[in-house]
């Protein structure tokens, strides 16, 4: 007998203990679905590999060199061309991401049984990332079913 754990779930569902590879994979598989479930593993990994790309781009865009000021003359120089080339690979993959980590927050919020627009509240100064990271946070809820198709 094979649990969802180790066998993918239906993309219409929530694969709950999803592996690294298995959050990606349905992330990007997913890319602009809001409606459905999300499991709390298919959150945080996401997560976490967006962090771990994230930060190399930022270190390696920080180790190219970026705007220097020189006092000796009172300029500034302009940054490397390896800076402008990791910060705009920086920007492009925010851009690319940006929809598909909105509509995977959209799901775990169904997932926990409450409604998308939910992730409104992140927008409120402070309070609101608290409030949203606990709902992210929370078990899946049975009844969060009602949001699947």
């Amino acid at each position: 007998m094979t649990t969802t754990a180790t066998t993918d779930a239906a993309l219409d569902r929530p694969l709950y203990g999803a592996t690294f590879g298995q959050a990606i994979s349905r992330f990007f598989k997913k890319y602009a679905t809001f409606s459905g479930r999300a499991s709390r593993s298919e959150l945080w990994w996401w997560y976490l590999a967006s962090a771990i790309v994230s930060g190399a781009l930022s270190l390696a865009m920080s180790l190219s060199g970026g705007w220097m000021y020189d006092a000796a003359t009172n300029t500034m120089t302009p940054p490397s061309g390896g800076y402008v080339f990791f910060a705009s690979v920086l920007g492009l993959w925010g851009l690319a991401t940006l929809i598909p980590w909105i509509a995977l927050s959209w799901r775990r919020l169904h997932d926990s049984n409450r409604p998308g627009p939910w992730w409104f509240i992140g927008l409120i100064p402070i309070v609101g990332g608290i409030i949203l990271l606990v709902f992210f946070l929370l078990p899946s809820d049975p009844a969060g079913a009602r949001f699947d198709r």
